[in-house]
Formats: C-alpha cells, structure tokens, sequence
C-alpha cells in the first residue's frame, strides 16, 4: 500500500487491471484500516479516472454474492448519496412508486454514511428484516413487485471498509460503487449521481454494458430531481437538460425537501408520504423520480404520460400498498 500511496502522491493514476487488484486487497485484508482510509481519502480530493472506476466495480461486482434472477425485468432506483443535501429518501419512496404502478424493482441501499438516514435505516425502521435467501427476495417481486438488497449481506468488501467509512463520515469513492453494484444485476437502472463530472463517467461504463438507464443530476448537486431546479438526465440516446418549468413546476425551496437527522424522524415522513399525505412538493419530487424511472423502461413515452402512472401509485395508494405486501412477504 506505500507505493499505491506513492503512486497516487505524484499525481498519477491507476490501470482498470491495477484498481480492480487494488480493491480485491482491500476487501481481503491485504491492508490495515489506516491505510484504507488513507487511499479513500485521497480519492475525495481528486477526481477519478474511468478506468479507475470501472476496475473498482469490476472487482466489487465479482467478489459480491450475486443473485439470479432471469426472467425478471428488474430496474433498481439507487443514488450515490454525497451530495449532503440531507433531503428524505426520495429514492427509496419513488421505488415503491414504480413497484406500485406495477414494474418489478430490486432496490439496492445502505445505511447512510455521509446522511443521516440511508434507505436501508428507514427500511429496518418500517419493520422490514434484510434477507441475502433468494427464494425469500423472489417471494418478494412476485407479491410486492420490489425486493430490497442491503448491500451489507452481498459485498464482502463493506465488511472491511464500513466501520472506515463510518469514522470518515463523508462520501468516498465507496459511494460510487453501490448503484454500479447490485448484485441482481438489473437490466435498467435509474440512478442519480452527486456531480455532472460523475454522470458522464457512469454514462461511459453503462455504454460498454446491457443496460437501458437513467442517470440523473441536478445542476445545484443533487443526486436525484429535487426540483430545485434544472437537471439532467444522460440515457441510451444521449444528454437532456431539463428545466423545472417545462416539467410543470415552479421550483421549490431546498428547506420543503429536508429529510430530518433522526433515523425516527426520516421514517416518519417516508410513512406521511407512502400513506398519500405528503405535501404537494414533497409527492412532486416522488413522483418525477418515478415517472423518469419508469420512462427508463419506456423511452416512447413522455414524461407526463409517465408522471400519471406515478401519480396513480401514489395517491392511490398502490405504492403503499406494495410496501404493506413487502413487509409481510
């Protein structure tokens, strides 16, 4: 790890070969934790290189316990987080949405590291216990239309870096990983990213795959439509800007989207809104998210044919309904 810390001292970067063995080390122990958090670090003071990026998931989707879930058209609803806008989980609610309108959702998260409340907290909150047994997580889409994967029981690698994460509390390069690394391994992916530099890097890899995706940001450092104003979304077809007006809106004050520091808190409002008594902002956001979620599934469609499907869900409770049968299931 001394040269690797050399290496990256003089400025130079690393081959998707030499990042892919670098990772694989880190998530067998090869180095001890001061070291790691020595190489997290560096990466949140310079950017990443692609083929960076691309052998750190590559080693992290190959040494995950994946699932097989053919004959599934799964897409997964996952954020960096580190954007530290604090907001609710917007993503874990526009997950429920979509999987209420009726499309099957493998939902991979985490507890939240650099927030105060992951997806993976509100879910243990609502009372769902996390599973890694396939046939249970199968039981699961077929009677809820969405699965949750905490990322914990799939990904050796968290077990060495979490409690180093932890301790650093901000967004490392770990962030990157998680919607690059579901285990399911879903054909379309609708995934929002901290920066725009981010986006285009997950726009080259996701280019080399089988994807059809979304991957989202909006220009004030949201990793997801906040509606605070203009974003982008980067697709199979190419780079859209959106402004907040075209969709129908008027922008929003950051303040209406705040999620709350209390785990307690967060799942309270995740439950306001899922029970159709959200304020008009806070369903907006929901179901934006949701309607370019599901246009990811269907690009012929327009955002507002889209924006309807979500809106069915949830307000009329369809999306609640599947978090009831997901809990039970």
């Amino acid at each position: 790890m001394k040269e690797i810390l050399a290496h990256l001292f003089e400025y130079k970067s690393f081959t998707r070969k030499e990042a892919y063995d670098i990772l694989t080390n880190i998530a067998t122990g090869k180095y001890d934790s001061h070291q790691i958090a020595a190489f997290m670090t560096i990466y949140g003071m310079r950017s990443i290189r692609v083929e960076e990026l691309g052998g750190f998931r590559d080693a992290m989707y190959d040494l995950c316990n994946k699932l097989d879930f053919d004959g599934y058209d799964l897409i997964d609803m996952c954020g960096t987080g580190g954007d530290g806008k604090n907001t609710f989980n917007i993503s874990t609610l526009s997950s429920f949405v979509v999987a209420g309108a009726g499309y099957k959702v493998a939902k991979h998260g985490n507890v939240g590291v650099s927030s105060g409340c992951g997806s993976s907290n509100v879910m243990e909150s609502l009372g769902y216990t996390f599973t890694a047994d396939s046939d249970a997580l199968k039981k699961q889409l077929d009677e809820a239309n969405i699965c949750f994967l905490h990322a914990p029981l799939f990904h050796p690698a968290m077990k060495t870096v979490a409690p180093i994460r932890r301790a650093l509390g901000v967004k490392t390069f770990f962030n990157m990983l998680g919607p690059l690394t579901n285990p399911a391994n879903p054909k379309f992916q609708s995934v929002g990213v901290f920066n725009l530099e981010l986006a285009r890097l997950y726009a080259y890899l996701y280019q080399n795959s089988n994807k059809q995706y979304s991957i989202i940001h909006s220009m004030d450092g949201y990793d997801e439509i906040s509606l605070t104003g203009d974003f982008k979304v980067i697709n199979n077809a190419g780079e859209n800007y959106y402004t907040v007006e075209e969709l129908g809106f008027q922008p929003v004050a950051a303040a209406d989207l705040a999620g709350g520091d209390q785990v307690e808190e967060s799942a309270n409002t995740f439950k306001k809104i899922i029970q159709g008594e959200g304020t008009d902002v806070q369903n907006n956001v929901v179901m934006s998210n949701a309607a370019f979620a599901i246009k990811t599934f269907h690009p012929e469609k327009s955002f507002a044919d889209c924006y309807y499907e979500a809106e069915a869900s949830l307000l009329g409770l369809k999306a609640e309904e599947s978090l009831k049968k997901l809990i039970n299931a």
